[in-house]
């Protein structure tokens, strides 16, 4: 893209960066200014903190940053999605959880937090960055998969797909807004053109969690058309016993499913059932 001839006009400095912005995603790293300006990684980190001083960038994380302003850089580029900051701030990652569930249709619920699942280490398990909220889980890389690449802006993002955010939220129904909120959302997906069981099957066995299969098949057990996918869950129960919903008081155990349960979970699953 050509400079218009007011960009020509800025001073050296502000040019520069314009630059980069042009030639750089939606977020800028020290990697965008090297090879933009053809500086070193040195002169570069320098012309990022020189830019973020004088107020044209924002610092989002550890070399990361954005346009500060849209107007102060004479720039058609301005940062106006939040999940273009995921690839830059916690990679290897993927957008997952309640927020995925959103994207695919699976729930009309709306949620404040971002949710990202990281290989990185987290210490802090809900982070601001550059005003977006987020909320951030720990996996290992090698259980990083079941994702699909979308474009946001000229960001590109990686976000699970709806079978890995169906398995996420049954491996840990807090990702998923709670028990109840994620059957809802699986009974969305039960109803879906492009709902695949085998696929559930198969990213439960690669995520190893025995609790998946119990809590899968006993809300699978529940509904008219799953009761194929509820005997391939039963005949991979494990051993032990797992409680439908970690956060909550579990008392009821059902012994089929090897499954606690909260007292009223039988008067939601009733009501659940009624939208099947």
């Amino acid at each position: 893209m050509e400079y218009t001839s007011e960009a020509t006009k800025l001073p050296t400095g502000r040019r520069r960066l314009v630059s980069v912005v042009r030639a750089a995603g939606d977020v800028i790293q020290i990697a965008d200014v090297v090879t933009a300006l053809s500086v070193s990684r040195s002169d570069a980190a320098k012309l990022l903190s020189r830019w973020t001083r004088q107020g044209w960038l924002r610092r989002v994380g550890p070399g990361a940053y954005v346009p500060a302003s849209l107007d102060s850089l004479e720039s058609e580029h301005v940062l106006t999605d939040p999940w273009v900051l995921v690839p830059a701030l916690y990679s290897p990652a993927y957008i997952g959880g309640w927020t995925a569930a959103q994207h695919w249709d699976l729930t009309e619920q709306m949620f404040r937090d971002i949710l990202v699942t990281t290989a990185q280490p987290v210490r802090e398990k809900r982070q601001t960055r550059h005003g977006a909220e987020f909320a951030l889980r720990h996996l290992p890389e090698a259980k990083i998969f079941g994702t699909k690449s979308i474009w946001r802006g000229r960001s590109k993002v990686l976000i699970s797909d709806v079978h890995r955010t169906i398995v996420d939220i049954l491996d840990d129904p807090w990702l998923g807004g709670g028990i109840q909120h994620s059957a809802d959302c699986l009974n969305a997906y039960f109803k879906r053109p492009d709902r695949d069981d085998g696929k559930l099957i198969e990213y439960a066995e690669r995520i190893k969690n025995g609790a998946v299969f119990k809590r899968l098949g006993f809300l699978a057990e529940q509904h008219s058309s799953a009761s194929q996918l509820a005997q391939s869950c039963y005949s991979r129960l494990t051993k032990g016993y797992s409680k439908l919903d970690p956060a909550l008081d579990c008392p009821r155990l059902i012994t089929k499913w090897r499954l606690w349960v909260p007292q009223t979970w039988e008067a939601g699953a009733a009501a659940w059932r009624r939208h099947d």
